[in-house]
């Protein structure tokens, strides 16, 4: 009888740990500001080609008008 009290406590804080919710916002902020970065660094592929484009087109502008 003496052995159920202490296996009783470790399962009822085993389940209040699952139940509980006090990490999950801190995932949930790890897992948004992961995507952010991932979106900053696929986009930024995307606005290096357009810029160096840009400035391409400005030179040889600038070449043809001299």
């Amino acid at each position: 009888m003496h052995l159920a009290v202490p296996l009783t406590l470790g399962w009822d804080r085993m389940v209040s740990f699952y139940i509980e919710e006090n990490g999950q916002d801190l995932i949930e902020y790890a897992l948004v500001a992961g995507l952010i970065g991932l979106s900053a660094i696929l986009s930024l592929n995307t606005v290096t080609t357009k810029i160096k484009n840009a400035f391409s087109n400005i030179g040889s502008q600038l070449t043809s008008a001299v």
